[in-house]
């Protein structure tokens, strides 16, 4: 018979594995520094699951994702800081405070209306706090495109921002002729890594104004990277080679085929 479980089941296992006597010991010795990277990959699995369409996964990797949210409750609840309760109680208040369209008398008349008073009120949030920069509460754990993408919202809110996507061309140009300057005049490392830093918060800015996500679009390029080398790969073995031993010129020629296969011929 297949068990009913709620959260209290799941919160009474994280304490079991937690429990100084007879608890795992790879789970007590976890710290929150030590479980952040798995948070991260976790919810890098739910994207993944989500792109590939795959609603069993997605349950299973969201389990897994929520798992890692009662792990830290459990560490700062034994810290005597706050407990799961909390972290439930402190995501309701902040629904509640920031749809009061929904929760009270307020009204909004889209999706777009609406993200423009989200972004009031959790600048009305940050008010109150030490930085109130608009650049404030953006985290540095982020991936840096999504990052950059964020940062660069907020400046556009108060207007600064380029007026169209030809804008964005013009400086992402600029840009890729500031970083072949560099490499071309030998101006060293440092300098080749912060031009290409700039291309790539300027690709960045690109995908904002095309409205796309710049992380999924980098996703997508890999999985196209992936599949053509694959199918460069496969068609070497086929004619008894390999990478190792085809030259440039023939996997070349192999990976313009695969690209008529994968789209973006």
């Amino acid at each position: 018979m297949k068990s009913t479980a709620d959260i209290d089941t799941l919160l009474g296992i994280m304490a079991r594995l937690r429990d100084p006597e007879g608890g795992c010991p790879w789970d007590l010795q976890q710290t929150f520094d030590t479980i952040a990277p798995y948070t991260i990959e976790e919810a890098y699995e739910v994207a993944e699951a989500i792109r590939r369409g795959d609603r069993g996964d997605l349950r299973d990797e969201l389990g897994d994702l929520l798992f890692q949210v009662v792990f830290h409750a459990r560490m700062a609840e034994e810290e005597g800081g706050f407990a799961f309760a909390d972290v439930v109680q402190s995501i309701v208040d902040k629904m509640i405070r920031r749809h009061p369209h929904v929760f009270s008398d307020a009204t909004v008349t889209d999706a777009e209306d609406q993200t423009r008073a989200w972004e009031v009120h959790k600048a009305a949030e940050r008010a109150g706090l030490p930085d109130d920069s608009l650049m404030a509460g953006v985290t540095l754990g982020l991936p840096g495109l999504t990052r950059a993408e964020k940062l660069q919202r907020r400046a556009a809110r108060v207007g600064f921002d380029w007026p169209d996507v030809q804008g964005v061309l013009a400086k992402l140009r600029e840009e890729a002729g500031e970083l072949e300057e560099a490499v071309l005049q030998a101006q060293g490392r440092d300098r080749a890594e912060e031009e290409l830093g700039d291309i790539l918060f300027t690709c960045a800015n690109l995908a904002r104004h095309l409205g796309v996500d710049a992380e999924a679009a980098i996703r997508g390029a890999n999985t196209r990277f992936e599949q053509r080398f694959r199918a460069v790969e496969f068609a070497l073995k086929a004619m008894g080679s390999s990478p190792q031993q085809a030259d440039l010129a023939t996997m070349d020629a192999l990976w313009n085929q695969a690209k008529k296969t994968t789209g973006n011929a």
